[in-house]
């Protein structure tokens, strides 16, 4: 019998099973049903479960062996999270080394005490985060297995992300807390070492039983099947909830189609329900205080606001539940929730809050591997918040300019590295923070400039409906705006997401011709782009000169509230200047710009304009 919640996401389940292994471009995704049984001792901060795992097969090969996150681990002197942060240029200073001097008590650590497949004992071995496990009889394609484990954990004291009793004083903000089966796809396994960057996970479903302290609340990933046992604000209205027998309350959750579950815990946290008139259960949960009450009581308001806003401009929000959870130490993202820190400014709160949400659409549903492609997520959801923001707050006409000069900042260090590097690996945090944070979002705003906003934002929720829950690549993505949009896009991504080519044009003469006027532009950085030149003349007119690049195989539609297109032309590559003949006499023109809109992330924007 399906309960009301499930109703919505039965169309979301039949996608994932076994016989829907294959789909577009041939490509496979891997299916995972988790029942988990955990017991937390809030004294020793440790605590031990059982898990287990259907892990259906759904790719053409035969694996062999299988590899589990085990997260924890990384928060150990000498880890290699550790080393990385007491080593590299420009540490994270929430971390530096922290790691290093944490003591016995306060490490992190998450084990398999023992493991099973199909009820028969496997052999594993611990590599630091990563337990590779041997399997005593292969998975063959299209095919189930059942893998039980017994584990245990012990709560790092908060340094990143996760951990308990954090500045702000929550007892435990439990992500990346349980034994997590690495995803295999097309490239193979991910079964890549923790060292504090990004995530990859295998859609399935959840169903996940905590036991803890009776005083204790909890929120976060998941649909609470027992509220009327828990109470704690989750209970129906008028029910009266019945006295815990013993110490501990087991709450239990129920999340459906996620590739994460997250929790947060806290005898302090007051929790509040908003119901949207769509049926989405809005949760908070907070500490209250001087520094948060009167803030997080605004921000009940503006999170279902800010749902609805990237609902219409992304893709409707598929579950019917969201959790802001304090917690963390700044933000990060989960299934169907999100940790943030809570003492902060109402902007500031707002802003961490609409950052973690827009990843619900890019992390948590699309759910590109963000290790290899962090700046389709960071980049994107970045740019999904900078437009929600301007829409609350109804202010900044330019709501991407942060991102831009972020990015130019980037190009001129001297730092800058591919946006195809992987996340793990780019030398520095600046490099890698400002190219998948800032040019990640410069690339979709700058593609409304090659493709038009409409186009690009039609493509925007034609990427939602075709790629939604399947793990899209960039050239998913390339795919999906050509199909729209009828251009050819191969050239922008290798240029701006493969390489560290930058854009310059400049405005390089204006004279006089024997038919009108003679406009000479040229190239000077190494990227090619196509070009809206406007013409401004003395009586206050404007005109438009649009140039595409030859292999752009087109053109982009006219805009709305851009000048009319006089002349188009398209531009080879190649050549690095290009002169347009205009019939209006040089004496009428009163100046020629390239891009007044400032789309084009063009470094050098003082040769962009003549005026006379």
């Amino acid at each position: 019998m399906l309960k009301n919640w499930m109703k919505p996401l039965v169309g979301l389940f039949l996608f994932v099973g076994t016989g829907a292994a294959f789909g577009q471009n041939g490509r496979f995704q891997q299916a995972v049903d988790y029942k988990m049984e955990v017991q937390m001792d809030v004294k020793t901060n440790q605590y031990s479960g059982t898990q287990t795992l259907n892990y259906t097969n759904n790719s053409p090969d035969t694996l062999t062996r299988v590899f589990y996150h085990l997260y924890y681990n990384a928060f150990q002197p000498g880890s290699m999270m550790d080393v990385r942060s007491r080593t590299i240029a420009d540490p994270d200073a929430r971390v530096k080394d922290r790691i290093f001097k944490l003591k016995p008590e306060e490490i992190g650590y998450l084990h398999a005490k023992s493991l099973k497949m199909n009820g028969k004992s496997v052999k594993f071995k611990e590599v630091e985060t990563i337990l590779e496990v041997d399997l005593h009889e292969p998975i063959l394609p299209n095919t189930t297995v059942t893998l039980e484990m017994e584990f245990e954990g012990q709560v790092p004291l908060q340094v990143r992300r996760s951990g308990r009793d954090s500045d702000e004083g929550v007892r435990y903000s439990m992500s990346q807390w349980y034994p997590k089966m690495a995803n295999y796809d097309e490239q193979g396994w991910h079964a890549n070492p923790y060292i504090g960057r990004e995530f990859y996970g295998i859609f399935g479903d959840f169903e996940v039983k905590i036991t803890i302290d009776k005083s204790y609340v909890l929120g976060g990933t998941g649909y609470l099947q027992n509220p009327n046992e828990i109470g704690h604000g989750y209970e129906d209205a008028g029910v009266k909830v019945p006295a815990p027998k013993g110490n501990t309350l087991t709450w239990h959750f129920v999340a459906p189609k996620v590739h994460d579950f997250m929790w947060g815990a806290d005898p302090k946290y007051k929790h509040d329900k908003i119901q949207m008139s769509n049926g989405i259960m809005v949760h908070h949960f907070y500490i209250p205080g001087e520094k948060t009450s009167e803030n997080w009581e605004k921000l009940k308001e503006l999170t279902p606001k800010a749902i609805d806003f990237m609902s219409k401009k992304f893709g409707q929000y598929p579950y019917k539940q969201f959790s802001v959870v304090q917690g963390g130490d700044g933000g990060m993202e989960y299934a169907m929730s999100t940790l943030i820190t809570g003492e902060r400014s109402l902007p500031s709160l707002v802003g961490v809050l609409v950052h973690e949400l827009a990843h619900s659409w890019f992390h948590g549903v699309l759910a590109t591997n963000e290790s290899l492609y962090p700046w389709m997520d960071e980049g994107f959801t970045s740019y999904a918040t900078n437009l929600t923001m301007a829409n609350i707050f109804q202010a900044n006409p330019n709501p991407q300019r942060g991102s831009y000069a972020g990015y130019y900042r980037l190009a001129k260090s001297g730092l800058e590295e591919p946006m195809s590097t992987h996340s793990d690996h780019y030398h520095t945090n600046t490099a890698y923070s400002s190219a998948a944070y800032a040019k990640g979002a410069v690339f979709l705003a700058q593609l409304g400039y090659v493709l038009g906003e409409e186009v690009r934002d039609r493509g925007m929720l034609r990427y939602w409906n075709t790629w939604q829950f399947r793990h899209p690549n960039v050239n998913d993505f390339i795919r999906v705006m050509e199909k729209e949009s009828g251009l050819e896009l191969d050239w922008y991504k290798e240029y701006f997401v493969n390489s560290t080519k930058t854009i310059d044009y400049g405005v390089k003469e204006v004279k006089a011709s024997a038919t009108g006027t003679a406009i000479t532009l040229e190239r000077i950085g190494l990227m090619p782009m196509p070009l809206d030149v406007v013409i401004t003349y003395k009586d206050g007119t404007q005109e438009m000169v649009y140039l595409p690049l030859v292999i752009m195989r087109g053109e982009k539609v006219q805009e709305a509230d851009m000048p009319t297109r006089i002349k188009t032309e398209a531009w080879p590559w190649t050549n690095l200047t290009k002169t347009i003949q205009l019939e209006k006499p040089f004496d009428q023109i009163k100046s020629v710009e390239i891009d007044p809109s400032k789309r084009l992330a063009d470094l050098q924007p003082e040769n962009n304009k003549v005026e006379f």
